[in-house]
């Protein structure tokens, strides 16, 4: 088996992120349907750039790949980045590269996972995130596992030939006082 199940939900588990998919993930990141809503778009990604990304990301402590449960299919990756432990804050960032299971779930389900672990597990207080402004589908999301706006920078991103606001958005931990 090539994934391991680190932290389980009901339809997706979290795992290490395996280097074998590293084919997998230069197709979605070479795919402008994928990345339209990543700072990355306009980048040639290969396998030897991706390799080398990979290997820095199952390296860094909270990264993982999302896999679907039912048949082991990998959906992308999550992780915890800039974890600053003494004041309980670090900054989320999610990646869904598998166009045939977009819009249904799966990424919801993941955050609230990585969420859990980062409250409960690692005993953070504030998880923040970006999101570019012409992504509602993230926002959605990203509103429906408790994320609110608390910020915006306009005009912050040039992107496919426009500007774009970057906005900031966070969840505190209630119980973590």
């Amino acid at each position: 088996m090539k994934y391991f199940k680190k932290i389980e939900g009901e339809r997706v588990y979290l795992s290490p992120i395996n280097l074998e998919d590293c084919e997998m993930y230069v197709k979605w990141l070479n795919n402008p349907n994928i990345t339209q809503f990543l700072d990355c778009n306009d980048n040639l990604i290969t396998l030897s750039k991706e390799r080398e990304l990979l290997e820095k990301l199952a390296n860094e402590e909270f990264t993982l790949a999302i896999v679907k449960k039912e048949d082991d299919t990998l959906l992308g990756n999550i992780g915890l980045t800039k974890i600053d432990y003494k004041n309980g804050k670090a900054e989320l960032g999610i990646f869904i590269g598998d166009e045939d299971n977009l819009s249904k779930g799966y990424g919801s389900e993941a955050i609230k996972l990585m969420l859990g672990f980062a409250f409960n597990e690692i005993r953070l207080h504030n998880v923040m995130l970006t999101v570019f402004s012409n992504n509602p589908r993230a926002i959605k999301a990203y509103t429906k596992c408790g994320f609110k706006e608390f910020g915006r920078r306009h005009d912050a991103i040039y992107h496919n030939g426009e500007y774009l606001d970057l906005i900031y958005m966070e969840v505190i931990n209630e119980n973590s006082l």
